[in-house]
């Protein structure tokens, strides 16, 4: 089945500036619609180019159903398929003076800037678990309702913050452990610290977490 086309209008840029002039354009004017949905590709990739807004919305038009496929399929989710396809033409438009049309279509620029876009997105969310993991290792495995999850949040933010405060090199072993996966005795051997050490740090620094999430839980309850 064909990925649907996404439901919001084209990306908000934040551009700005006077409504009858396009500031990003060489000479301040504004295309007219009608004669920017009548380019070609290659044409539209040029107007694009040169910082015609009109060119932008064209160019959603044209492909943001094309974007929001390849992101579906990569990332599996409705809802950050569409956040991904706003956050492409976001940054395709920003960084428009590094696309060159000579070298490829402007169709294959957003492509390839899509392929950046998941790529984030499924880092964020590798992030996301790894510090889920790290808050799970403090307070234990718990089932936590849906109407809970602001508390949830509140409780990742304070381990973060709690991590912040931890002093070399014990908050160095700690990130280790728990954001990059790595065994107690890999952590030794790559601080060259001994064994019994980079277990204690990582013992010490769990209190406190667990210290900062029970106020966390208490600031929330």
């Amino acid at each position: 089945m064909e990925p649907a086309t996404p439901r919001h209008g084209r990306p908000d840029v934040g551009d700005g500036g006077d409504p009858h002039r396009d500031p990003a354009a060489p000479n301040g004017t504004r295309l007219r619609a009608d004669d920017v949905a009548a380019m070609g590709d290659d044409e539209l990739g040029n107007a694009f180019a040169a910082g015609h807004e009109q060119a932008l919305a064209e160019a959603y038009t044209r492909w943001a159903g094309l974007v929001h496929g390849i992101s579906l399929r990569a990332l599996a989710d409705r809802q950050d398929a569409e956040d991904a396809t706003q956050q492409v033409f976001v940054r395709a438009w920003r960084g428009r003076d590094t696309y060159d049309p000579r070298r490829g279509t402007l169709a294959g620029w957003l492509i390839g800037i899509s392929r950046h876009v998941t790529a984030d997105v499924w880092h964020q969310r590798a992030r996301l678990a790894r510090q889920a993991e790290a808050a799970r290792a403090v307070v234990g495995p718990a089932t936590v309702p849906a109407a809970a999850l602001p508390e949830q949040a509140v409780e990742r933010l304070a381990v973060l913050d709690a991590l912040a405060e931890v002093e070399q090199p014990a908050r160095g072993v700690v990130e280790l452990a728990f954001f990059h996966d790595l065994t107690h005795k890999q952590i030794a051997e790559r601080l060259g610290m001994p064994l019994g050490t980079v277990k204690s740090h990582i013992r010490r620094s769990l209190l406190r977490l667990r210290d900062s999430l029970e106020v966390a839980r208490a600031a929330t309850s």
